[in-house]
């Protein structure tokens, strides 16, 4: 959500598909978009027909554990997507969830894997800290 708000990127009115359903990003980003009246999709891996359900979104966030799982085909032009995912490629590398190269030539923003998601979720962690830290010695 962050890195939404931080993006200027508007949820108001607009579909948004998550691939993955995990209980540490999947369920709960579910429950958060409709709060900002997001029109909220869950899709996973195994989803019939995974493709006409992201093509559907204006913003995608894919946090499946599957690298390579959303690709290029799976987007509508113009889309956001959040790639959540860490994975290892062949060469021992770090690859998301969401192919990039092809990816990159449909949609409007994509989430870097490594160096977008997981630095943000560190630095809300320390600042979370700093907050239950501070509230804790007052």
């Amino acid at each position: 959500m962050k890195l939404l708000d931080h993006h200027g990127i508007g949820l108001s009115g607009r579909r948004v598909v998550v691939v993955g359903r995990s209980t540490v990003v999947g369920k709960p980003v579910t429950h958060l978009l409709p709060a900002r009246d997001a029109t909220v999709t869950i899709c996973h891996s195994r989803t019939a027909d995974l493709a006409e359900h992201t093509r559907q979104a204006d913003v995608l966030v894919v946090a499946a554990g599957r690298a390579g799982l959303v690709t290029g085909a799976h987007l509508r032009r113009g889309c956001r997507v959040i790639d959540v995912g860490t994975n290892t490629d062949g060469s021992g590398g770090i690859v998301g969830d969401v192919e990039a190269a092809s990816a990159l030539h449909v949609a409007e923003a994509l989430s870097p894997v490594p160096g977008g998601v997981g630095p943000v979720t560190s630095a809300l962690l320390i600042e979370h800290t700093v907050r239950a830290a501070t509230s804790a010695s007052r």
